[in-house]
């Protein structure tokens, strides 16, 4: 009896929604390359990723199972990147940079993409600091990249007075350069507080990362978290809302009210030493103006040795703005509901709490 011709087997087809990422990449890279030794890696690097310890498969890119013996490398497990916290975290910390760099017409889009090569960064400690970073301006090889990233992060770590023996670095060449978001907020979050920026901080920002090593030939894998800020009182200041949050939120058109009725107040007595006011905006950020109007107020004279007449550096005109403040708790005012690196930085609100506060207290004298 004839029998028919049994059927050849069909590998069922694999659904592309179960067709993980890591499997692309396994593709992308076996047509790459046919060496045996590459193919023996990726196959590692996925068993390690999509073992149980890490439900959810990062992204490492084509050459991210490339590992040395002992070489670790690191990413934010992808869940953890979309928190709410870190993304309001990245955007303060991307306005900030853009604030800075406006007026060399710099526009900074994305963190990662941007920073990696060290110009921006360049360039960013060069208006913090009021510095010049000698390194050639443009360099397209990745040496040169790297060279130029050392030297800018050199300087930085002089400034953050980071000693040269720290071994557990929060960042690194290769850590920027590789586009690692996280050695990248360390790093911005840094400057941030060092050089007070006009920024509050959210508190408490951790992300999960997934580390992968690579031991005796294998990768191994481990989830920590990595802490980006906690509470800080010097970043954080917890102020509750006041009638100026309300003002720049829901009435701007009153502002130049506000604002003129406060310049009328400040003249009134800046005028008695041939002094006078004319852009609010401006003209109290280095902290002199304030000292000479908490002396004309209290009526006293405040010698010239306790603060910086012409201030040319931030930390001069800080000095001067703290020292004012000292002088208002001094006189019975409560303390200010602002930082004095707020003031420096021209933040407009600050100032207007400032003046505000001294324009309560002295108006009916004045």
């Amino acid at each position: 009896m004839a029998t028919s011709p049994t059927p050849n087997p069909v590998t069922p087809k694999k659904d592309k929604k179960d067709e993980s990422f890591l499997d692309k990449i396994g593709t992308i890279t076996r047509k790459k390359s046919k060496a045996k030794e590459v193919t023996e890696l990726q196959e590692e690097g996925k068993y390690a990723i999509e073992a149980p310890t890490s439900p959810t498969a990062p992204d490492l890119g084509p050459d991210g199972y490339l590992l040395d013996e002992s070489e670790e490398r690191s990413m934010i497990e992808p869940r953890s990147r979309e928190d709410p916290k870190l993304q309001e975290l990245k955007q303060l910390l991307l306005d900030w940079i853009n604030d800075e760099l406006a007026e060399q017409r710099i526009i900074v889009k994305d963190l990662e993409e941007d920073l990696f090569d060290g110009q921006i960064l360049q360039k960013l400690i060069e208006k913090l600091g009021g510095l010049r970073v000698e390194v050639p301006e443009v360099t397209q090889t990745e040496i040169g990249q790297k060279q130029k990233l050392r030297v800018v992060l050199e300087v930085v770590n002089r400034i953050l007075s980071v000693p040269p023996s720290w071994n557990q670095k929060k960042w690194s060449v290769d850590s920027i350069h590789s586009k690692n978001l996280v050695a990248i907020l360390h790093l911005l979050v840094a400057l941030a507080r060092h050089f007070r920026a006009p920024i509050r901080l959210p508190d408490n920002v951790c992300v999960q990362v997934v580390v992968v090593q690579k031991k005796d030939g294998l990768l191994q894998t481990k989830n920590v978290i990595e802490e980006i800020t906690s509470y800080n009182e010097d970043t954080s200041y917890r102020f509750e809302r006041d009638a100026f949050d309300t003002l720049f939120d829901h009435a701007p058109d009153k502002l130049n009210v506000v604002k003129k009725s406060l310049v009328t107040f400040v003249n009134k007595q800046l005028n008695k030493v041939n002094l006078e006011v004319t852009d609010l905006d401006n003209q109290f950020h280095d902290g002199v103006f304030l000292v000479l109007l908490m002396g004309l107020l209290e009526n006293y004279f405040v010698t010239l040795h306790s603060f910086h007449l012409t201030p040319t550096t931030f930390e001069q005109k800080v000095h001067n703005v703290q020292f004012a403040f000292d002088l208002m708790e001094e006189a019975g005012l409560a303390r200010p509901k602002a930082r004095p690196e707020d003031v420096v930085n021209l933040d407009l609100k600050s100032t207007l709490r400032v003046l505000y506060n001294l324009f309560t207290k002295y108006k009916a004298g004045a």
